[in-house]
């Protein structure tokens, strides 16, 4: 038979202190801790999404001034692209007939690429002034060069906003852009949705 034994209930072991770890999950992916030095910041569009730590070797305001600048690059490169495959165009005989994809080469070919990189050059040389600076601590922003003469930012709520949307679309043109040029070229297809 049986042992009474078996009816009581084990004694109760005693419960193990609770340990608590410092982590902070990353919001863009769960499973990973958010970068340190995201924290000291406050940034437009940050959810901790840094998974190789760039954050942690090279300076954040120098990464947020990169990621906005390419960001407005590809908001009007999309535009641009998606407008010449429309069909319009500059008015002029060398600029009848080409497509987005081929356009670099035919302004390379017509001479036009090197005034596009003088005034590239200018605005960048221009720009980078101030870039330095906030990198050294100035207090700016970045991607902030005081340009808003239909005052869209004046109000604080409403600059967070369009702070966080400027990203959010800067990140999303970054992705497309590169998606649209690559569909256009596998595909050999100049007519938006480029699908053949």
């Amino acid at each position: 038979l049986a042992s009474a034994s078996a009816l009581v209930p084990p004694a109760a072991t005693p419960a193990r202190p609770a340990t608590r770890l410092a982590y902070t999950a990353s919001e863009a992916l769960p499973f990973m801790e958010r970068p340190a030095s995201l924290d000291e910041l406050e940034m437009a569009g940050d959810v901790g999404f840094d998974p190789f730590g760039f954050s942690s070797i090279f300076n954040v305001k120098w990464l947020r001034e990169a990621e906005i600048k390419h960001g407005r690059i590809c908001m009007l490169a999309v535009v641009g692209w998606l407008t010449v495959d429309a069909g319009i165009h500059f008015p002029g005989e060398k600029y009848a007939g080409i497509d987005a994809l081929h356009a670099h080469d035919a302004m390379l070919a017509s001479g036009n690429m090197g005034v596009m990189l003088l005034f590239a050059a200018v605005a960048e040389l221009t720009s980078m002034v101030s870039v330095v600076q906030a990198a050294k601590g100035s207090g700016r922003a970045a991607g902030d060069f005081g340009l808003d003469p239909l005052e869209f930012c004046g109000n604080p709520d409403t600059k967070k906003f369009m702070l966080e949307a400027e990203t959010t679309h800067a990140r999303l043109a970054m992705l497309g852009f590169s998606g649209l040029c690559t569909q256009s070229a596998l595909l050999e297809s100049h007519t938006f949705p480029y699908l053949s």
